[in-house]
């Protein structure tokens, strides 16, 4: 996937792939970044936003901020002069560039998490930046001449948020991944049982296709299905 566009008009591309996917929403009024990814690849994002020609961004959505989401943040500020959101859940970790790496799901990555976490914890700081815009806490956030907007999906982290465009693509995050066939459950989250109520909600929306952070776009059917698995196990 490289460029989508709902019935409506709005245009969602893929900016970035690989460790981590990076999107541009937009239409004729409005441009909304969707992450940064890792601080390693932030050049890389600047010089495909200049093979683009975009020269203006009005938004920055960090859907969490963790190390991989956020870590350009303050140079893509500095570059177009655009607002930064985030939640409020999340705003001070952004301010300090260190936010907590989240807990493993299985019995591997609670192990990696266990063993190499503090570690990890150290080698993933990445430079400050301030927030302009903070969601509060479960109010929504709609943007101006588009129809798209942010709801609180926390579980992979507290502050987690997805951005659903005209209620039919939803940008997820780390809400879930795309990254192993048929399958939608992240490796690392904080509360499990909080994640499968915020599937739920995504899914109350209405879209038909969600975009992860990490891996390939996910249809409805896979996420409900995976959710009706997932429930059974934490019941």
């Amino acid at each position: 996937m490289k460029k989508l566009k709902t019935i409506s008009g709005s245009e969602i591309r893929l900016l970035a792939g690989g460790r981590s996917n990076v999107f541009l929403v937009s239409n004729n009024r409005i441009k909304i970044l969707i992450d940064t990814g890792p601080a390693f690849s932030g050049n890389r994002l600047l010089k495909k936003l200049e093979q683009l020609s975009i020269s203006s961004i009005d938004y920055l959505l960090l859907t969490h901020t963790h190390f991989d989401h956020a870590a350009n943040a303050q140079k893509l500020k500095d570059k177009f002069g655009l607002k930064v959101i985030v939640h409020e859940a999340e705003a001070g970790y952004l301010l300090s560039g260190n936010s907590p790496v989240p807990a493993g799901t299985n019995s591997f990555t609670s192990w990696l998490i266990g063993t190499f976490g503090d570690w990890t914890e150290k080698k993933v700081r990445y430079q400050p930046c301030e927030a302009d815009i903070i969601i509060k806490k479960e109010n929504e956030f709609s943007f101006p001449g588009i129809d798209a907007r942010i709801i609180h999906t926390p579980g992979h982290s507290a502050g987690s948020v997805c951005l659903i465009v005209d209620n039919e693509i939803a940008l997820a995050g780390d809400t879930l991944i795309g990254t192993f066939s048929g399958s939608c459950f992240p490796p690392f989250a904080n509360d499990v049982p909080e994640l499968m109520r915020s599937w739920e909600k995504i899914l109350k929306t209405g879209c038909r296709l969600f975009l992860p952070s990490h891996g390939n776009a996910r249809t409805r059917q896979v996420v409900e299905r995976a959710l009706i698995k997932k429930k059974k196990t934490i019941c």
